[in-house]
């Protein structure tokens, strides 16, 4: 659907180079949706990044899942916002960001980047070393951890999925380790190495207040970073990220609904028309004539996120709730109809999507 780009700072440091890589995207029309380097301490370092790449080739960029990480980094949003607002002046450049104050991630990234050279054997043998959780242990009060930035307290890392000791699951570093009688690095060491290396964390690490900011903001779009989940079967395991099921919900109930934030038809906007304009699907994302049917019909009234860090398999509230795809009803009345008429969307050499 999109064609991706890397570039690491100073990437790109003839005109030639730079020339060549314009000429390569702008031929594919290529988009490029971002993880930026770094979400905490050098934020606004990434920010730049991504801009310097929307500028030098022209394509779209698009800034993923937007946060401002750790409690150091608390209160930037506004100045990124206005960053990339200015940036969008001269380059084709917007983000997008769930409406949630924890992210997801496996727990070994939570560690500084050196732990994981040379590979998955090869982090379990140093996690096992005694110097290198003393090593761990004054790089994170130091800094914070890695790309996470600094957190309250261990309280605020809740272990996700583990696959060899699932019902740790829902549980948190801090309470875990007050069990076993650790420190909490050793407890995540040691988690992670019966886990060989699999766990994934829960990490509250954002400001409320920077979510509301950039939910506020008219050209932030709404995203869930969600991957495929059901209430049963193998992709049920495990306590993921409440986003998978409640994101868009969580949009309408709280901040339009409850909180009055933005309007209903900002919200709508932000989840269907502006995510179809990035993504450059051809037809779809508006109710307009000549337009693919997709549709979600529902009781802005009673239709609320149910899904919870604690119980995160639970699908939102709306009895009511109708959904067409292609113009075929698949969800009637809250109940999967059976239909499957979804289509495998592809690029063009426009660079559209249909």
């Amino acid at each position: 659907m999109s064609s991706g780009l890397f570039t690491p700072p100073g990437s790109f440091s003839k005109p030639d180079e730079i020339t060549t890589l314009c000429a390569v995207l702008k031929k594919y029309n290529a988009a490029h949706f971002t993880h930026i380097r770094d979400e905490s301490n050098k934020v606004m370092e990434a920010i730049e990044e991504a801009i310097d790449v929307a500028r030098a080739t022209g394509v779209h960029v698009e800034i993923v899942h937007l946060k401002c990480s750790g409690m150091d980094n608390w209160g930037k949003a506004a100045q990124i916002l206005d960053r990339i607002a200015g940036a969008a002046e001269v380059c084709d450049i917007d983000c997008d960001a769930y409406p949630y104050t924890a992210g997801a991630n496996p727990l070994k990234n939570l560690l500084p980047g050196w732990v994981q050279i040379g590979g998955n054997e090869a982090t379990l043998a140093r996690l096992a070393q005694p110097e290198t959780r003393a090593r761990i242990k004054t790089e994170i009060a130091e800094h914070g951890l890695n790309n996470w930035g600094r957190i309250p307290s261990w309280d605020a890392v809740q272990i996700s999925i583990s696959p060899q000791m699932p019902k740790t699951a829902g549980q948190t570093v801090a309470s875990l380790a007050t069990m076993r009688g650790c420190d909490p690095i050793d407890q995540i060491c040691d988690h992670l190495i019966a886990d060989n290396g699999a766990t994934r964390v829960l990490v509250t690490s954002i400001s409320e207040d920077d979510v509301r900011t950039i939910i506020r903001s008219p050209s932030a779009l709404v995203g869930s970073d969600g991957n495929c989940v059901a209430t049963y079967g193998i992709v049920s395991q495990g306590k993921p990220h409440p986003r998978f099921y409640g994101t868009f919900p969580r949009i309408i109930s709280r901040y339009v609904q409850d909180e009055r934030l933005i309007p209903l038809e900002q919200a709508i906007y932000k989840i269907t028309g502006g995510p179809a304009k990035a993504l450059k699907l051809r037809d779809r994302g508006l109710l307009r004539m000549d337009h693919r049917a997709d549709v979600t019909i529902f009781d802005p009234s009673d239709f609320r996120d149910q899904a919870t860090y604690s119980d995160p398999h639970q699908h939102p509230s709306g009895a009511r709730t109708t959904v067409i795809v292609n113009g075929v009803v698949v969800v009637e009345n809250a109940r999967h109809t059976g239909a499957t008429p979804g289509l495998v969307l592809r690029r063009g050499a426009d660079g559209q999507v249909s």
